[in-house]
């Protein structure tokens, strides 16, 4: 189903499909917390107004005694252009709606915008409950690297949580949340608990620095939180100078196939999130990685 008229939508997941190989693992996630949510899924492919603008102005690219008809035949070349892209993008959310519904889900939109990623995002998220983005994206320089300023500024931009995940979809059945005990973790912990994403999977919340009683009572609150709502609670405090690599580490020793983070005030993690060391995590990441907001 294509509709374009939002308005009156119910909440929704939004998968962000481009040109990429990531477009395949969007597709599969997407569908994936469209089910576990029962929400309806929209595809949404973002034609980069920079790269492939509306309307093209060359001519201050010309120099003084060119021909006009040579201007034309560029105006004309980046509108042919601007076309073929969008073309493509139709035939892209054409296959992936196949995909998604043969996955499972019933109810599917797509839409495509002529816009910034993170501005079009900002606009959906009133009709939004999630975005799910590949690690990798069109604009990524190569394997391994990610989309880098434009993710950021959607991280920066939008207020809704965010999936990023691989190339290659694998079921998630764990899942971890880095937790620093602030008010804002907590509104965190409470909206993990009123969502049936990560339900009936384990879910470990770990704190990064000195194991301290202060920090022991934090995740005892949060626990009795969780188990309220019959989620199965793992809780762990780990010494580390480097909360990428303490997180990384606990991930991989108890094979945890999801990373939750959030951005949490003024402590190590809050640093870690909007720092450099954010770029270094989404380029070491190999599973699923959640932004709460």
């Amino acid at each position: 189903m294509t509709n374009d008229n939002l308005e009156n939508s119910p909440l929704q997941v939004v998968g962000c499909i481009d040109g990429s190989e990531a477009a395949l693992g969007v597709c599969d996630y997407a569908a994936w917390a469209s089910r576990r949510m029962d929400d309806p899924l929209l595809l949404l492919h973002v034609l980069d107004e920079e790269k492939y603008p509306a309307r093209t102005d060359m001519s201050g690219n010309i120099g003084l005694g060119a021909r006009e008809h040579l201007l034309d035949e560029l105006v004309e070349l980046e509108q042919k252009r601007s076309k073929l892209a969008l073309k493509h993008g139709h035939v892209m959310l054409d296959e992936a709606e196949k995909r998604v519904k043969a996955a499972g889900v019933a109810e599917v939109c797509k839409r495509q915008r002529h816009d910034e990623l993170a501005s079009a995002l900002v606009e959906l998220e009133p009709q939004s409950r999630l975005f799910v983005m590949g690690l990798h994206g069109e604009s990524s320089p190569g394997k391994g690297r990610h989309v880098g300023s434009q993710l950021e500024t959607v991280i920066r931009s939008v207020h809704r949580p965010i999936l990023l995940v691989p190339d290659e979809f694998s079921e998630p059945d764990s899942a971890m949340l880095a937790f620093d005990g602030s008010a804002t973790a907590f509104r965190s912990i409470e909206l993990l608990a009123g969502t049936p994403v990560f339900r009936g999977m384990p879910l470990h919340l770990v704190m990064v620095g000195a194991d301290t009683a202060e920090k022991r009572d934090q995740l005892a609150r949060a626990q009795d939180i969780l188990a309220a709502q019959d989620l199965e609670v793992h809780q762990a405090i780990r010494e580390g100078s480097d909360v990428e690599q303490t997180l990384h580490a606990y991930q991989d020793e108890h094979g945890i196939d999801v990373l939750i983070m959030g951005a949490y005030g003024h402590s190590r993690i809050r640093r870690f999130l909007v720092g450099s060391t954010t770029t270094r995590m989404l380029e070491t990441a190999r599973k699923p990685l959640v932004i709460l907001r």
